[in-house]
């Protein structure tokens, strides 16, 4: 017979009889049995703040607002044990994970793969990311687990994975550039222009850091195993998600704020109008943080996104690795020369006065001109023109030749 118990909005209910076992929204108002959902035990792991922090990462999604809110709000153990009870609510995902739930066996798991589980709190947990609104449960680090250390003089590298071979060479001479003046280099570990970015580095000595949109322990893709190993060696290899985890679409999003905001500044280097990598330069703007775009030929709709993002004022437009390393560095660090010092060194013409440069500039190259048509082209009066000529013959500027006068240049000016 149907019951009192029954009501509109029920997810799995027959017209009969009313399922409260298999009711989402029953079970998340009605308190639950203190091992949860049938199943498994709640694990003494979760009265610790950072397990806790784990199976959170474990039940919801990166991004869960409700979540967010509620660690804010009780911390990791309390809103479980909340949530285990049925007095709080978030997103009916998570109870469907909640059975599966074992924090003894992702522990173990962890300790396995060489994954360290950072949280807020950490002395190695990145402040970049407190910037974001939905900021990570935790952080699984596999390799150097100080991460705040490690990206303190970073930038992120990210680009297409359709990448040109002028991206792919432009992607590995920034992050060489960049690993020589000791920046951290942070992408993707994706095909294209992340691969190039952190085998560039690695090649430079400098260490890289890779964020996955799986588990920290798995390779994505599988052709990057040996790529990924090493960078767990020298680096780290990072992760919002527990060990095991699958690489899904969604995923792939949400680790993008996680690139820009562990950066000190994002450089987009090739990018099609509809590259993920834009997605990640918007979450470094959203964050206030610095945006560089590489400029591609004009033809290329390979590099269509860095043109937009130029042309919209939106990323400010660098060539090398000089220019990223200003733009990423501290007030005061990595600045640019000034002009003078980018240009060649100065010719004696520079250091003339205005007078005598017009008299050099009038003096032909290959013919001889003679004093009187030098100093009409120069408007000079002849005396004053003779001494001219004299200096300028002394500085190695011009030379007399059977009654006239003629520049010095090339060899013979080098000479």
């Amino acid at each position: 017979l149907l019951t009192s118990r029954w009501h509109s909005g029920c997810a799995v209910v027959s017209w009969w009889r009313h399922d409260v076992a298999a009711c989402v929204r029953c079970r998340r108002v009605r308190p639950m049995s203190t091992s949860g959902v049938p199943g498994r035990r709640p694990s003494s792991l979760e009265r610790d703040e950072r397990w806790a922090r784990v199976a959170w990462a474990f039940l919801a999604e990166p991004r869960e607002t409700s979540v967010v809110a509620a660690l804010g709000t009780f911390g990791a153990v309390e809103a479980l044990a909340r949530f285990r009870a049925g007095h709080l609510l978030v997103r009916p995902g998570a109870l469907e994970r909640l059975p599966l739930l074992d924090v003894d066996d992702l522990a173990h798991a962890a300790d396995r793969q060489g994954v360290h589980v950072v949280v807020p709190g950490d002395e190695g947990w990145p402040l970049g990311v407190d910037r974001l609104d939905e900021p990570p449960y935790a952080l699984f680090v596999r390799g150097y687990p100080d991460l705040d250390t490690l990206v303190e003089r970073s930038v992120a590298v990210v680009g297409s994975r359709a990448a040109t071979d002028y991206g792919m060479r432009t992607a590995a001479d920034l992050a060489e550039g960049l690993g020589a003046r000791g920046f951290t280099i942070i992408s993707g570990a994706a095909y294209g222009i992340d691969s190039a970015a952190h085998r560039a580095a690695l090649a430079s000595g400098g260490p890289t850091v890779a964020v996955l949109a799986c588990g920290a322990d798995r390779f994505y893709p599988a052709a990057h195993r040996s790529m990924l190993n090493e960078i767990a060696r020298t680096g780290a290899v990072v992760s919002e998600v527990p060990v095991g985890a699958a690489p899904y679409r969604s995923r792939f999003l949400a680790r993008n704020r996680l690139i820009a905001t562990l950066a000190r500044a994002t450089i987009v280097v090739e990018a099609s109008q509809r590259s993920g990598s834009l997605t990640t330069a918007r979450h470094a703007r959203e964050n206030h943080l610095p945006v560089g775009a590489v400029p591609g030929p004009v033809t290329s709709m390979a590099s269509a996104g860095c043109h937009a993002l130029i042309r919209d004022a939106e990323a400010v437009l660098v060539t090398d690795a000089a220019e990223v390393a200003e733009l990423a560095g501290r007030i005061g660090e990595d600045v640019l020369p000034g002009f003078d010092e980018l240009t060649e060194p100065r010719a004696p013409q520079d250091d003339l006065d205005p007078v005598s440069y017009a008299v050099w500039s009038a003096v032909p190259v290959r013919s001889g001109a003679s004093t009187e048509k030098i100093a009409a082209a120069a408007a000079v009066d002849a005396r004053s023109l003779i001494g001219i000529l004299a200096a300028l013959e002394a500085l190695g500027l011009v030379r007399r030749d059977a009654g006239t006068w003629r520049k010095v240049t090339g060899r013979r000016a080098a000479r």
